[in-house]
């Protein structure tokens, strides 16, 4: 059932602020990496792990997600996605106190269960608010105002995570017991405030959404299966390019800082006037004062940012032409732009690896609603594979970081390039069918 009212203006925002939301707590995660990796002095390969313990309840998450709104309905659905997400959060709190990195994963996972919840829900949703023909620039819309918060969340992470001092593990060594754990105390402090009011947040936008009126366009009583679903060729493959679409797009701003590192880049922003203005205004104060992950972290901002530009751009692209092509140019933008990176070095290096983000910005909401259309009452079933496919930001990661372990990340990112080459695929096979 399709929800044929154009001048409520409710649903859409109420909707619009849980992609937000998500956004920013999606993003602001990548900016723990760099910190757990020196505190518990991990590889690249343990680091991306972070990511797969918040990825993988995508996988594990998404079908009896899917199950449960085809009978509590995308309302419902939402709202045990807002609890589970503020609960996560909550948990962080003692996870940081006791400083046990398993725990860490926990809560990445629980926080990640009532995210996998509430995309189950929120994504068919816009999808359905309307025409058919306009699902992939409206979920474009909605989706550029998840950008929003990718975007400022490196910005946050750069300034309340990355910009003070972390010592290396031999540094710890050398501490006494007292200086050990005054460390220990400020590093799980750095940590458990952000988290604590995301949860207060997080609790505060449910109780909105329980009290806003959203029209009911789902009929619970006469919901399809699994089994319907799945021999659908069109959604079997568009869960594929989610999985690669997401694994390439984490791995990516996972590792950004890194990637900087490795390039010793964060020596050239100090050294470039325009560069040295730029991630001082991001960051909101002297560079003099920030440490090198912080140099560089700022400009992650600057990879999610292209993102957002992008979704509100593609939300007027793919309703002037077919969303199809729309996303196989973007897929092979996406190819360009990281062997360019990656067989080049300093600012051309950056600047190409993050004009990335732009390309990205269509390539889930288009996917996603190219692979539901016209599957009807399949569509929560649909939305839950589509959503189980997440977990490539589980398992993408760490194997970019296995292979930046072995072969540096000029090799690694060869991995990204084959995703996006698949995504590409599915877009001119899509556009071919359609014909």
């Amino acid at each position: 059932m399709e929800y044929q009212q154009r001048n409520s203006w409710a649903p859409v925002a109420v909707v619009t602020s849980l992609f937000f939301m998500w956004g920013f707590i999606t993003v602001l995660v990548d900016s723990l990496i760099p910190r757990l990796r020196e505190i518990f002095e991990l590889s690249y390969f343990e680091a991306g792990l972070v990511q797969f313990a918040f990825f993988i309840a995508y996988g594990l998450v998404s079908i009896p997600s899917g199950w449960l709104l085809a009978r509590i309905g995308y309302k419902n659905g939402m709202l045990v996605g807002l609890a589970t997400m503020g609960l996560g959060c909550l948990l962080f709190w003692p996870a940081a106190g006791l400083r046990m990195f398993p725990l860490f994963m926990l809560g990445y996972f629980i926080l990640a269960s009532g995210m996998t919840v509430l995309q189950v829900a929120a994504n068919p949703y816009v999808a359905v608010l309307g025409d058919e023909r306009g699902a992939s620039s409206r979920l474009n819309m909605a989706q550029a105002f998840n950008s929003v918060g990718t975007t400022i969340a490196p910005i946050i992470g750069a300034t309340f995570l990355l910009s003070d001092q972390i010592h290396s593990g031999a540094d710890i060594l050398r501490m006494g017991i007292m200086e050990k754990e005054t460390y220990y105390a400020q590093e799980a402090a750095a940590v458990q405030g952000p988290f604590i009011v995301l949860a207060g947040a997080l609790l505060l936008l449910a109780l909105f959404v329980a009290l806003v009126h959203l029209p009911k366009i789902l009929d619970t009583q006469h919901s399809g299966t699994y089994a319907e679903v799945l021999r659908k060729g069109r959604l079997v493959r568009g869960a594929i390019g989610i999985f690669l679409y997401v694994g390439a797009e984490v791995a990516i701003g996972s590792y950004l800082v890194n990637y900087f590192l490795s390039m010793d880049l964060a020596e050239v922003v100090r050294n470039n006037d325009t560069l040295a203005s730029i991630s001082a205004t991001l960051l909101g104060r002297d560079l003099a004062t920030v440490d090198a992950k912080g140099v560089v972290g700022a400009f992650v901002a600057l990879y999610w940012g292209g993102a957002m530009v992008g979704r509100f751009v593609g939300s007027y692209l793919t309703k002037a032409f077919k969303p199809a092509t729309v996303l196989a140019l973007f897929g092979m933008f996406a190819i360009m732009f990281v062997l360019f990176s990656i067989n080049t070095s300093g600012i051309l290096a950056m600047g190409t690896i993050l004009g990335v983000g732009l390309f990205n910005s269509i390539m889930f909401p288009t996917i996603f609603t190219l692979s539901i259309e016209g599957l009807g009452s399949l569509k929560p079933q649909a939305s839950g594979i589509l959503c189980t496919a997440i977990v490539g930001g589980a398992v993408i990661p760490p194997l970019l970081g296995l292979l930046a372990d072995g072969y540096g990340f000029k090799v690694a990112f060869i991995l990204v390039v084959a995703c996006y080459a698949y995504i590409a695929y599915f877009a001119w096979r899509e556009q071919r069918d359609f014909e």
